[in-house]
């Protein structure tokens, strides 16, 4: 069953919710973000630098920089992110060995092996299950929403059924207005808004031949709700206008540093998971010409985002976690037709994790001298999203409803790798 973007904000605009359920009290994070970089961003050229490597593996980036952490050192196009070292904490030896899109899209973010007649849900479906509309959520915004598409690699919510896929808001947040799906509309203004309403008012003989009739107050109640998501204070958490110029200029004006800054709204606003789909990152071809691109607005956007969330008291209670499906391969493809590509590398690759309780100025595990294998603490999918839900007060060990039976959170052994290995070094 397919559900349009508009029919999920009606539904849940008209969903009657109970009042907003307290935060488990062990829980130390109520949100995250999720910085999805799709198509596997290089660990080498990013927060794993084997500049000893040599040429062939490091390409452009042969000198990374300090950061204000003694000993870490990450890629040199990333200089703000350097100064917030201390709010994040870099795993280096992610792995699946899963070097296919889709298969290692829906391991990362389920932490489940693929295959099997099972389709599990996505780790922000399940936040929407435990911490959303089951948890009593009213925000007028659904829990769980992505800036700006979905990926369209599997389907996120999984068994759970549509009611847990995310919102996507589709148009750009860089544009003028963020023309979100289904709240702003392109070329019809305020007034108009306005207009049509009181338009549909006048039209509505039959509601008021049946003043105080049940059925239709419940109608009146949830269109009122729909109004107010479109006309205020919804279409307002998408106004990015309502910031200044100065703080706008910092996260880059640019798709990708500008949906930075509509998570934070949202975040504000109360919504639970918010990701980030920020596409490009499969450069099989020319790899450094695209990063050259992509690597300035990720730093710009990234390292605002900690520092705002920091300075506005949030970074303690939102987790950010940034990464792809997989790496890219250390070794540079020079020769033609790839032109200086990186392929696709899931036997290691670099995650990286802030606020919600984990520790910052950390890296988590090693990878081998030119960065091709994991050489000390493996991490996989599973435990890293584990931890995840343990810092949203969810025990890792808990159940999710199925038709044939209550399913476990997060698997109890995968291939014979136990599951239980936490991220305890960042908890």
């Amino acid at each position: 069953m397919n559900l349009s973007r508009r029919t999920i904000l009606q539904s849940a605009a008209a969903a009657p919710l109970l009042a907003q359920a307290a935060a488990a009290p062990n829980a130390k994070a109520k949100a995250v973000i999720q910085i999805w970089i799709w198509g596997g961003p290089a660990h080498l050229d990013t927060f794993d630098p084997k500049p000893d490597a040599g040429y062939d593996y490091c390409g452009a980036y042969t000198k990374p920089i300090a950061t204000n952490v003694d000993g870490i050192r990450i890629g040199e196009a990333l200089p703000e992110l350097a100064k917030q070292a201390d709010k994040f904490s870099i795993i280096r030896s992610m792995t699946h060995g899963i070097n296919a899109h889709e298969s290692a899209s829906y391991c990362t973010q389920t932490g489940r092996l693929p295959g099997g007649r099972i389709v599990y849900p996505a780790i922000g479906s399940v936040v929407s299950l435990k911490h959303g509309y089951d948890a009593g959520y009213n925000g007028l915004i659904p829990p769980y929403v992505v800036l700006t598409e979905p990926q369209g690699r599997f389907s996120e919510a999984g068994f759970l059924g549509p009611r847990y896929k995310p919102f996507a808001t589709g148009g750009d947040p860089a544009q003028n207005p963020f023309a979100v799906e289904g709240i702003v509309a392109e070329g019809i203004t305020d007034r108009r808004q306005r207009e049509r309403r009181e338009l549909l008012r006048w039209l509505d003989t039959f509601g008021k031949r049946l003043p105080g009739n049940a059925q239709l107050e419940t109608y009146y109640a949830s269109k009122e709700k729909a109004y107010d998501l479109i006309m205020g204070d919804g279409a307002k958490i998408f106004d990015l206008s309502q910031e200044s110029d100065e703080l706008r200029e910092r996260y880059g004006r640019n798709t990708f540093g500008q949906s930075c800054l509509a998570a934070r709204r949202l975040v504000e606003a109360g919504v639970k998971y918010i990701t980030i789909n920020f596409k490009g990152w499969d450069t099989h071809k020319k790899h450094f010409e695209e990063m050259r691109r992509k690597l300035p607005q990720m730093d710009a956007g990234f390292a605002t985002l900690l520092s705002d969330l920091s300075d506005r008291g949030l970074l303690d209670s939102t987790i950010v976690w940034w990464g792809g499906e997989f790496g890219r391969t250390p070794k540079i493809q020079w020769e033609a037709p790839w032109d200086g590509g990186r392929g696709h590398h899931g036997a290691c690759f670099s995650h990286v994790l802030a606020g919600g309780g984990f520790k910052g100025g950390q890296v988590v595990g090693a990878s081998d001298a030119k960065g091709v294998e994991v050489a000390e603490r493996p991490v996989r999918p599973w435990d890293l999203i584990g931890s995840i839900h343990q810092q949203m007060g969810v025990d890792p060990a808990s159940t999710i409803p199925h038709s044939d039976g209550p399913v476990s959170l997060v698997p109890g052994e995968i291939d014979g790798y136990s599951t239980g290995g936490r991220l305890k070094e960042l908890i």
